[in-house]
């Protein structure tokens, strides 16, 4: 008997050891892509964007309820591979909104870094997906946390070509 609430209780203190660590590696690259990476930045279709402010409420992206976050990205580099990769199809005008871990969090959503996940349906197989990890918002977007609003330019075909003052295309 003494045996087994000895191995229960070793169990037990090597389960909350394993997850504090692994709390604190999930800190340590949180923080070292914000020192890297200051900014978050989220791509929008700008008429969702505009209902959300007309409405003085919070936006979520259309995938919201399936992903169960809000994807972006701390990397300004990747802003057009996502777009062209994810949203070439989706049609209209596009902005892209720049925040800061801290400016989410002042508005009660929590931010972590992860691998890429699937937006919807679509897969993120795109180039670098192995080598970078990614921003997910767990919760909406309120415009209080925004810090710059970014205007995307996009070819006819719907080729996601610059972020203004972020990137421009090759």
């Amino acid at each position: 008997m003494k045996r087994s609430i000895l191995s229960s209780t070793l169990i037990a203190v090597f389960m909350m050891l394993f997850q504090s660590s692994a709390f604190a590696a999930k800190e340590d690259t949180a923080s070292e892509y914000t020192t890297k990476y200051p900014y978050i930045f989220h791509l929008v279709q700008k008429e969702l964007w505009e209902k959300t402010l007309a409405s003085k409420g919070t936006y979520y992206p259309p995938t919201y309820s399936q992903d169960e976050f809000t994807h972006a990205t701390a990397n300004p580099d990747f802003l057009l591979i996502i777009g062209n990769h994810f949203y070439k199809e989706v049609t209209g005008d596009w902005l892209c909104l720049r925040m800061s871990v801290d400016t989410l969090q002042a508005t009660g959503v929590k931010t972590i870094f992860e691998g890429t996940e699937p937006v919807g349906d679509k897969q993120p197989d795109f180039p670098g997906t192995d080598s970078e990890l990614f921003p997910h918002i767990l919760g909406g977007i309120n415009p209080s946390a925004v810090i710059q609003v970014h205007t995307v330019s996009r070819a006819t075909d719907g080729t996601f070509l610059s972020v203004s003052d972020i990137i421009e295309g090759k």
